[in-house]
């Protein structure tokens, strides 16, 4: 859909399903399996369902961005797949803006749903998606009280070089602080992770200390200094080598 926040731009670094299974390599404990996106919003991976068993075979774990699946698909999904992560989104406007798809977040709710009643789905919120601002992120947290989740990874939009959004600037640190601890707030036991696609330099190094304070337990490629603050926090440290849903 080359959507105006990313444009297929991160997708050019993965290994196409396929040259996965020609290369046979196991070297990895886990996959991430991910799209791009049709225009019904969901990544097409009927085709590659003897690849991803062939992966499960291998005694690898997989992590699944599936999108607005249907029924079926998730019954596919639920004999393959340890986690999803599934993009959640508490505004109709951002999604027709960025996505470019006719759906409502009423569609992510009812596939949520359905997604939780069969496999191990890990709710995923963009803070600042629509080219920076807020939008929908505190209904969109709303939601997941209401339905529940058994963890909650937050990403931070990225200006990206060519995409629609690549002059935005992303959210500011005190919104993320606001959005984070909104969660920590509505979700008091539900483990909250800050994902790996956010900006950098020091940008990351302020939201991540801010991340801290609101009460995330888990942040990827952390910024330096961060392990230090924590363990001045009195917070126990723990290092992980896999995506963090995992």
């Amino acid at each position: 859909m080359n959507c105006a926040h990313c444009n297929g731009h991160y997708l050019k670094r993965m290994i196409p399903a396929e040259r996965w299974q020609a290369s046979k390599n196991y070297e990895n404990k886990s996959v991430l399996i991910s799209g791009g996106c049709d225009r019904n919003g969901k990544v097409p991976f009927g085709h590659f369902l003897h690849v991803f068993k062939d992966i499960k075979r291998a005694g690898l774990k997989i992590n699944l961005h599936s999108g607005l699946v249907d029924i079926k698909e998730i019954e596919h999904i639920s004999t393959f797949a340890d986690t999803v992560s599934f993009d959640f989104v508490g505004d109709s406007d951002t999604v027709r803006e960025v996505y470019g798809l006719r759906k409502e977040v009423s569609d992510y709710v009812d596939v949520y749903k359905e997604l939780r009643k069969r496999v191990r789905v890990i709710p995923h919120i963009c803070i600042g998606l629509r080219g920076g601002q807020i939008s929908g992120e505190f209904k969109a947290l709303n939601l997941l009280r209401d339905i529940g989740a058994d963890g909650l990874v937050f990403l931070i939009f990225r200006p990206t070089r060519g995409t629609r959004f690549s002059d935005a600037l992303p959210p500011s640190p005190e919104d993320v602080a606001r959005v984070l601890c909104k969660a920590r707030t509505v979700l008091p036991q539900v483990p909250l992770h800050l994902g790996c696609m956010r900006p950098g330099g020091e940008y990351r190094r302020k939201v991540d200390r801010l991340a801290l304070h609101c009460g995330v337990n888990k942040i990827v490629q952390p910024a330096s200094g961060i392990e230090v603050l924590a363990a001045i926090l009195g917070l126990n440290i723990k290092l992980g080598e896999e995506c963090c849903v995992l």
